[in-house]
């Protein structure tokens, strides 16, 4: 997927959200190495990789997702950190999407010259339970940044986030249930609620999919099929687009980029009703997907 930017892959599980983590499950099927083994990628550089005519392959303006297969913030990965923070400092034209259940080590690991954030950097904490989130929240929030928000998935069990919302600094707040191995329920009513309390305080709200196993009216539903996952979350309207989300990003001689120089993503018809399309970058146009 042209936008994920997977530096380092391997993780270990530390929390209830970690018990059948998707990238263990994949790594498995795939024949790759055992998920627990930690090591660098030859996609370190990715960001700044160019085209045959000098331009970069990443546009100005795409948000990418960095560590999906890992976590930004792992204690073995610290030896590595600091050349992918050079690379996010080169690219300020592009937002840096970055997810963490390792909020306690945040702090630590920033960048010397953080200062107050970066405006191309986006952060986010895990918040899988209640317990997570009261863990990771006000971690989360202590910590000067431009961009903050949290991403409830696997969406365990009912969450309400009222009384961080309130502190006016979570600006986008993500909810998916879980898939694959030994995949737990998401109930729609956990949905509900949280949503309910982000249209209050005008916080961008996404329903990306609905996970294997969907309750919805005291019923389970098995969904195995993630399109259609996405499908259903995208017809239960709970999609909220909130406050605009505003991203000071900067050409390399620190000139301020307009909304018409940006990338502007690109959308199948079928995509029109994937719960996952307000937070995504788009198709890259490939050619290995078959599409209509």
């Amino acid at each position: 997927m042209h936008d994920i930017w997977s530096p380092w892959h391997g993780c270990t599980k530390i929390s209830e959200g970690c018990t059948h983590c998707y990238m263990y499950f994949l790594d498995k099927i795939h024949g790759n190495k055992e998920g627990s083994i930690i090591y660098k990628t030859k996609n370190v550089r990715y960001p700044l990789m160019k085209n045959k005519d000098g331009t970069y392959k990443i546009k100005s303006g795409e948000q990418i997702r960095v560590c999906m297969s890992s976590d930004f913030f792992l204690s073995d990965a610290d030896p590595w950190r600091e050349e992918v923070w050079d690379i996010i400092r080169q690219r300020k034209d592009v937002v840096f999407f970055i997810l963490t259940k390792r909020a306690e080590r945040i702090e630590k690991c920033l960048p010397k010259d953080w200062d107050d954030g970066w405006e191309n950097v986006f952060l986010n904490v895990t918040c899988e339970n209640q317990k997570r989130a009261d863990e990771r929240i006000p971690i989360l929030l202590s910590i000067p940044a431009k961009h903050k928000g949290i991403m409830c998935a696997p969406f365990l069990g009912p969450i309400t986030i009222e009384k961080y919302l309130k502190e006016n600094q979570l600006e986008q707040v993500i909810v998916g249930g879980e898939n694959y191995d030994g995949a737990r329920p998401c109930d729609f009513e956990w949905v509900k609620s949280l949503q309910q309390e982000c249209v209050k305080y005008n916080v961008k709200f996404c329903f990306i999919e609905t996970g294997t196993k969907f309750i919805k009216d005291g019923k389970t539903y098995m969904l195995k099929n993630k399109e259609l996952q996405a499908k259903m979350a995208y017809k239960s309207k709970m999609n909220f687009e909130g406050k605009k989300i505003h991203w000071k990003l900067y050409d390399e001689f620190l000139n301020p980029i307009d909304k018409e120089s940006m990338y502007q993503p690109f959308f199948w018809s079928k995509c029109e009703e994937c719960g996952s399309k307000p937070i995504c970058n788009g198709c890259s146009k490939c050619g290995k997907c078959k599409i209509e």
